[in-house]
């Protein structure tokens, strides 16, 4: 292991041009920035729906991936930031952006939505809200544990929330989602969002139905986060949810994702990131050689080939000496390319939660709860769902499916089958691999090399910011604490 002392200096040095840099404006969570409660609510939820697209695919998504190995630091020589995160050197002060993005911004958009479309009777702007505003908690719940939620957004009336348990917060998602639900579906209402909703934009009359389906296929992820703190509540709820008949995912456009265009200001985060930061994420080793064994055809759209035209991927792992002869991320990430410019459109969406991911869902639930559905038909119905999101060609997706595509083995090594699928199906998703793996110990990735800490992280550092403007916030003794349903050894 490396001096840490040395490791910090450069740490702090890295992210100061990382945060200088950054084309998101960001805000504390003490600040009141976006009191704009006079604004037009649709104007409002444009800003929400952009907001939470963006953050789903910059700072959390590179942590979260870089910790899980999808993702791997490199230079072409200096050490920086993202090699350091890899190594698990994620400090307070690394974390403060996308905290103020959280709070001061997207559940700051969220709650003045909420009241605002409450006073004026405009049900399906305020469903759609609490709709987001529950897939924000379910994911920084995910990312940090405890957290404020029961005294936040109250502007100069509570500086200072108290945090609440993450349990207690997991509790009081599915009743939001529940009143989003039948907001969204409500009979009348004053307006109704259309193009002003990047996500799940068009005619409410269509995209209602879009939202209803996320709520409900949400419901399904939160409780399956429960399979290790409590079996047979996770059971129960998900077979109920089943029976109920309520409308879940159905194909690839039912994915909660934040579309992006070409355009310089609207390109996805990712590829602003892989622009202005050229280099600094590669493939990682671990990812590459697990599609590499199958011959995954996917490869060809998640990474370029090294070296060009070798049909070869290589990724990099944790403290490998500065090189840039790796695979770099290709159009499923950064949007069409273009040979003859050497340019990606950056038009790829930020996928958050996707009709893959709800396949591998009910194939796990199939075959540890033995839910309704077959865990077959749904593990190959994931499989489906990620190629065809990828663009792979069918004659391809067929090959990988006649030698991939059939569950094996003892119940543990078919729920490593499902879970390996997944993290795959799930490269950029925020999150949800890292959730996957402190649930299942699936995929079976091992401590970094040269990494800061002899263990995974489990959570994060609270930010520098909060831990020093909010008593109740008490940072915490290392990465290894955990959220309260993550219980396995």
């Amino acid at each position: 292991m490396k001096n840490i002392k040395n490791i910090v200096v450069i740490a702090f040095a890295t992210v100061g041009i990382l945060t200088a840099s950054s084309c998101k404006k960001f805000y504390d969570i003490n600040q009141d920035p976006d009191s704009v409660l006079s604004a037009p609510i649709k104007q409002q939820l444009t800003s929400l729906t952009v907001n939470l697209g963006f953050y789903a695919g910059s700072d959390m998504n590179r942590n979260t991936s870089l910790i899980m190995q999808q993702f791997s630091g490199q230079s072409s020589g200096t050490l920086n930031a993202t090699q350091l995160y890899e190594r698990y050197l994620i400090q307070g002060t690394d974390l403060n952006n996308a905290w103020s993005t959280l709070y001061a911004t997207i559940l700051n958009d969220a709650e003045n939505i909420i009241t605002k479309a409450t006073a004026e009777g405009s049900p399906h702007y305020s469903g759609i809200a609490k709709i987001m505003k529950a897939y924000a908690y379910q994911t920084s719940v995910d990312m940090w544990g405890d957290i404020p939620f029961s005294e936040t957004q109250q502007t100069l009336a509570n500086l200072q929330p108290k945090y609440d348990s993450s349990e207690s917060i997991y509790k009081a998602l599915i009743p939001l989602l529940d009143q989003g639900i039948a907001e969204v579906n409500a009979t009348t209402s004053l307006e109704s969002p259309s193009t002003n909703s990047t996500i799940y934009k068009g005619a409410f009359s269509t995209s209602k139905a879009n939202w209803i389906k996320f709520a409900n296929t949400l419901k399904l992820r939160i409780y399956l986060h429960y399979s290790e703190k409590d079996p047979a509540f996770a059971k129960a709820q998900i077979d109920q949810l089943i029976a109920s008949g309520v409308p879940l995912f159905t194909s690839n456009a039912d994915s909660f994702q934040m579309p992006f265009t070409s355009e310089a200001s609207n390109q996805n985060p990712i590829e602003q990131y892989a622009t202005a930061r050229a280099g600094y994420l590669v493939a990682n080793n671990f990812i590459v050689n697990m599609m590499n064994v199958k011959d995954d055809p996917r490869r060809a759209f998640y990474f370029t080939e090294f070296p060009e035209g070798s049909g070869l991927f290589v990724g990099s792992v944790s403290g490998a000496a500065p090189s840039q002869n790796y695979s770099k991320f290709h159009e499923y990430l950064r949007g069409e390319y273009d040979a003859n410019e050497d340019f990606y459109s950056g038009a790829a969406p930020i996928r958050m939660l996707t009709f893959a991911e709800y396949n591998f869902m009910r194939a796990e639930a199939a075959l540890r709860f033995n839910s309704p559905g077959s865990a077959q038909t749904f593990f190959q119905a994931g499989i489906t769902a990620s190629m065809n999101d990828a663009k792979v060609e069918a004659v391809d997706r067929d090959i990988y499916l006649a030698g991939h595509g059939t569950l094996t083995g003892t119940p543990a090594q078919q729920l490593q089958q499902i879970i390996n699928e997944k993290y795959i199906a799930s490269f950029g998703v925020l999150g949800e691999s890292w959730t996957d793996w402190r649930r299942t110990g699936y995929p079976a990735i091992a401590v970094a090399a040269q990494a800061v800490t002899n263990y995974i992280p489990r959570s994060l550092f609270y930010p520098q910011t909060e831990t020093s403007l909010n008593p109740n916030a008490k940072q915490k003794t290392g990465m290894d604490a955990r959220a309260f349903w993550d219980v396995r050894p």
